[in-house]
């Protein structure tokens, strides 16, 4: 995880002062631009990885397909949200569940944490003390099915933490 941080600010760097030099006077600095050679310097780190660290290069994909996942709950929520606002009538059901973690480091617990709150209709309250309670606020519960969302989040968001920070 760290040499992902480490490549990600190294390929931003480079994408930014390559439009600085004499050289690249001639390419207009543009968003499309700076991100092509984002992803060609990040795309020769990920690849120059298979040689040293060979883990890190079945990451980043698993990475991707997270921000992914990721964007298309978001879109759901806000979907489902907004579909509640327009229609004159409420589809909610407000509960408070226990969720069970099975992620166990601090990155762990806040990523899901701070993912669950960042998508519209979800908010993490609490964390027990003993770390392995994630109390959950959610709006939408499925014809009262628990079980179900602890699902969702278990096989969605938790899984894929997981498969990114083992």
């Amino acid at each position: 995880m760290r040499l992902l941080l480490i490549h990600t600010i190294l390929a931003a760097f480079v994408a930014y002062f390559a439009f600085q030099h004499p050289i690249t006077s001639g390419v207009p600095y543009t968003a499309i631009s700076a991100t092509l050679l984002f992803a060609a310097v990040m795309g020769t780190l990920w690849l120059s990885t298979y040689f040293y660290r060979r883990t890190y290069f079945r990451k980043l994909p698993k990475l991707l397909y997270f921000i992914l996942f990721f964007i298309k709950e978001l879109l759901v929520a806000n979907l489902k949200i907004a579909y509640d606002i327009i229609t004159p009538r409420f589809r909610i059901q407000p509960t408070v569940m226990a969720f069970p973690l099975t992620v166990k480091t601090d990155l762990e617990i806040s990523l899901l944490a701070n993912l669950l709150g960042l998508t519209p209709g979800t908010l993490s309250i609490d964390v027990s003390e003993d770390r392995t309670t994630l109390y959950v606020h959610t709006l939408y519960l499925k014809h009262g099915n628990l079980e179900s969302l602890k699902q969702h989040i278990k096989n969605g968001y938790e899984r894929r933490i997981l498969e990114l920070t083992a």
